[in-house]
């Protein structure tokens, strides 16, 4: 029964444990640290919360320290959000040129597989989590993106299926020091972090961006609702995307 609680083989990790720095300002303080190695998380929110760009600047960040990361794409073309993402500063592509930042679109390897994208088997399910694998195998990946669970979630269809691919591939890839963002796409105003409301209790993690309104202006929110490993603040926090790259603030400093 406990293999349901996490995405690894255990929720408890030593005070020690390595830290994949986010080197987002705001976002590794309010983690104490970063996110443990290893860990899935779940970054979850609404249209327009900002969920890709946080989460490719992790990429992007990683790389610049030389940890080789991936983005996976399942819902737009991986040639679409690079070109999305050159309207920011932070984003080099000469990270891509030395291969220091791959993208690929998950399309790709369901053709290579042969999957049923109307609905994954459990045959498909190890078929996938082995590809993925062998990226961030071969690669030696160490931050991974896959954008979006939700996505993936429709060709799983089960709760059942979607606990096993969340397991499955959580095991696998921190064996090899990999640390997982699973983008999750919910409605505004929803009271789970997913679609099936499953994904969040095996996830080591959940970071929760949102919406609020002042004065007719919305701002982007972000929490850290759990994180596995770390001790880390509950609080809500104003998160600011500059051309330079996301900024994290006190909601006080904002006047709300």
């Amino acid at each position: 029964m406990s293999e349901q609680v996490s995405a690894n083989e255990s929720s408890v990790q030593p005070k020690d444990h390595p830290r994949c720095v986010t080197g987002i300002e705001g976002l590794d303080g309010i983690l104490n640290g970063g996110v443990p190695v290893g860990n899935t998380v779940l970054v979850v929110g609404s249209c327009g919360t900002g969920k890709t760009t946080l989460s490719i600047e992790i990429l992007v960040n990683g790389a610049k320290l030389g940890e080789n990361s991936a983005y996976l794409a399942a819902t737009e073309p991986a040639a679409r959000v690079v070109e999305n993402m050159r309207t920011y500063d932070f984003f080099d592509e000469k990270l891509i040129d030395d291969k220091k930042l791959v993208f690929f679109d998950l399309d790709v390897i369901y053709d290579r597989l042969g999957l049923d994208r109307a609905e994954f088997s459990y045959d498909d399910i190890n078929a996938l989590v082995g590809a993925i694998e062998d990226v961030v195998r071969h690669l030696n990946i160490k931050r991974i993106v896959i954008d979006s669970m939700t996505a993936i979630s429709f060709s799983l269809k089960t709760k059942e299926k979607i606990r096993d691919f969340m397991l499955k591939l959580g095991r696998a890839l921190s064996e090899f020091g990999c640390t997982v963002f699973l983008i999750s796409e919910i409605p505004p105003g929803s009271v789970q972090y997913s679609v099936y409301g499953v994904e969040e209790m095996i996830a080591d993690g959940v970071i929760s961006l949102g919406n609020i309104e002042q004065r007719g202006y919305l701002l982007r929110t972000i929490n850290v609702v759990k994180m596995r490993g770390t001790v880390h603040s509950r609080s809500k926090f104003v998160m600011d995307l500059t051309p330079h790259g996301i900024i994290i603030v006190p909601l006080l400093k904002t006047g709300l």
